[in-house]
């Protein structure tokens, strides 16, 4: 009987989850990054405000990316990939995974839309000459629309 209970306890500290660690910062400095800034309005969902601020996106040549949505002081919405490893923070939440990202973050969907890639989903992607966008899930109420300067 206590064989089996002290088998059971050291079998249960032996099993541990594995989640994915917070992604390190990037190095912008590092060869490969591209920088551009600009400013959006991102509506989180219906009865939610607009919020306006500065958006920085930086496109490494191996894939990795990082977007961030900002009002100073506060970094409003943040997304990263790398390496396989994907991480968003928004508010006080915060989801990381390996993989693909996912789709439900529209974060994740406008660096490979600008790249040139398909919408997909309930993702509608919009484009003008000026180089202004509008990224909108019309299910949601969601949206991202803004403009590069650089």
């Amino acid at each position: 009987m206590i064989a089996n209970t002290l088998l059971s306890l050291g079998l249960l500290f032996c099993v541990a989850c594995r989640t994915a660690h917070p992604l390190p910062p990037a190095d912008f400095a590092s060869p490969g990054w591209r920088l551009r800034q600009g400013q959006a309005v991102w509506k989180p969902s219906q009865g939610r405000p607009e919020l306006g601020g500065d958006l920085l996106l930086a496109v490494n040549t191996n894939g990795n990316y990082v977007i961030q949505f900002s009002k100073i002081p506060f970094t409003l919405a943040s997304a990263q990939v790398a390496d396989g490893r994907w991480q968003i923070d928004l508010a006080r939440h915060s989801w990381r995974g390996h993989g693909a990202p996912p789709t439900r973050f529209l974060w994740f969907q406008l660096p490979r839309l600008l790249a040139g890639a398909p919408a997909g989903g309930p993702w509608r992607f919009t484009s003008q000459a000026d180089h202004s966008w509008r990224l909108d899930n019309s299910g949601s109420g969601e949206f991202l629309e803004g403009q590069f300067f650089q």
